[in-house]
């Protein structure tokens, strides 16, 4: 099996070639040392893939999510996020190859009081997520053979690029160690997705679900101050931990207040493989010992 990663050198996109090393992998990054992509031009994508690479599956975790950066650039947002996947889709159906394209739990909003299942109506609230939604219909419209995976909260062992290299963890714990406090907001809810499993998940989901759109999260949900609070507890770190409210911090960005996604597709297919965000929690810590 011929797999192309692109994004290969961001969080998930590291986990998936690892997932992957028992097969011909190939990674693709804007500025990766081995293949250098950028989906953003449609030529160069067509070119590499359908006639350079001609693989059997393609993995999409190239975004722009940088949610301010988002705000103040639109252009930018949609250029990758939409646009690109859209490039990304072309090609891919000239290379009948099937895309795993990952997309964000950002395109719901506000009101929920349940876990979004696939059929739920999204709301987007933000320029990210209304991109990131934007390139879910776009692979659709072009591709047939396609498998859109919503995620939330990533976190795992290789760096976040676009947020200076830390992801929720490792800031807790980076504040834990050199502030007096750390606050955290208990008004928007989430479940917390360890990287390895999710790219374990994506891997079965790409080889045997059927095409369409699929959540993939770890199970349960809890706010972020929860979650700070089992990072916290699970290391045995005494911390003056404070809530606060998403208000409090004055983002420019909306965010849902609630975005917890079930993963009832990939569930009644018999596909669903993730832990529980808690027992995942545990294993990646142990990662950083």
């Amino acid at each position: 099996m011929r797999v192309l990663v692109v994004g290969a050198l961001g969080q998930l996109g590291t986990e998936l070639c690892k997932i992957y090393a028992d097969a011909e992998v190939h990674q693709a990054d804007l500025d990766s040392p081995q293949h250098r992509l950028d989906i953003r031009d449609a030529a160069e994508t067509l070119r590499t893939i359908a006639h350079h690479f001609k693989p059997n599956l393609v993995f999409n975790c190239a975004a722009a999510h940088n949610l301010p950066e988002c705000e103040e650039h639109p252009e930018r947002a949609f250029a990758v996020n939409a646009l690109g996947a859209r490039n990304l889709a072309v090609a891919c159906r000239e290379a009948g190859a099937r895309l795993v394209h990952i997309s964000t739990d950002y395109v719901f909003g506000n009101g929920a009081t349940r876990a979004y299942v696939e059929t739920d109506l999204p709301a987007p609230l933000n320029v990210y997520a209304a991109s990131k939604l934007a390139g879910e219909h776009l692979i659709a419209a072009e591709l047939p053979n396609y498998i859109i995976v919503r995620t939330a909260a990533m976190y795992g062992p290789a760096e976040c690029r676009a947020k200076g290299g830390r992801n929720f963890v490792t800031l807790m714990l980076h504040l834990a160690a050199s502030q007096p406090e750390v606050k955290v907001v208990t008004d928007e809810i989430t479940t917390p997705t360890y990287t390895v499993p999710l790219a374990r998940q994506l891997r079965l989901l790409a080889e045997k679900a059927a095409p369409g759109l699929y959540h993939g999260t770890c199970a349960g949900e809890c706010s972020w101050y929860e979650f700070a609070e089992a990072i916290f507890a699970e290391t045995g770190l005494a911390v003056n931990l404070q809530k606060t409210t998403a208000a409090e911090f004055q983002s420019p960005v909306k965010r849902p207040h609630y975005s917890v996604l079930e993963n009832q597709r990939a569930r009644q297919s018999g596909l669903d493989i993730m832990p529980h965000w808690r027992d995942a929690l545990r294993e990646y810590l142990k990662t950083l010992q």
